[in-house]
């Protein structure tokens, strides 16, 4: 940092953080333009947190962390299809972890349950399918989730609210 006293400082990191945000072309592709634009974000609003540029920052950064949680869940959904379980299963688990809830977050909560369902760990399912239903109630792979697992605890299951009730049984 040469400038420290310069005034618009914060517009200058935040210029670096653009222009690495608009070479980001395909993501699925070669992510280090994506995860440079998010290093760059990141700094900014770690070193000018109050600046005006760190709101944008911070939507940018939302924007970054979905593409490459859709990354994550292409590769994911390829594992998965592969059988590779304990690859996809780290992805899905990335997704979840990793990011701020975004419009992957319910499909990898219920492909985690797949995947345990899959290896015959149904207690785990059990509890992903409840955090997935009482986060996303109305999420379709809440009902996919359902679905699966419906018919293996049938005094919850029957009741439409079961995600929640087994959630509730299982984390208090």
């Amino acid at each position: 940092n040469r400038y420290p006293d310069y005034k618009d400082i914060d517009y200058a990191y935040y210029l670096k953080a653009l222009i690495a945000y608009e070479q980001i072309n395909n993501p699925g592709l070669d992510s280090s333009k994506t995860e440079k634009s998010l290093e760059y974000f990141e700094e900014l609003i770690r070193r000018f947190p109050d600046s005006k540029y760190a709101r944008d920052g911070k939507q940018k950064i939302n924007l970054i962390n979905t593409v490459l949680a859709g990354k994550d869940m292409h590769i994911g959904l390829y594992y998965l299809e592969q059988k590779s379980y304990l690859a996809a299963l780290n992805r899905f688990k990335k997704i979840v972890d990793e990011y701020e809830a975004n419009r992957y977050t319910p499909e990898a909560l219920h492909r985690i349950v797949e995947v345990y369902y899959s290896l015959g760990m149904i207690n785990d399912a059990k509890k992903i399918a409840a955090v997935l239903g009482y986060n996303y109630p109305d999420s379709i792979w809440y009902k996919r989730s359902y679905k699966i697992l419906g018919d293996i605890d049938a005094d919850i299951s029957e009741d439409p609210n079961w995600a929640e009730k087994l959630y509730k049984k299982i984390f208090n």
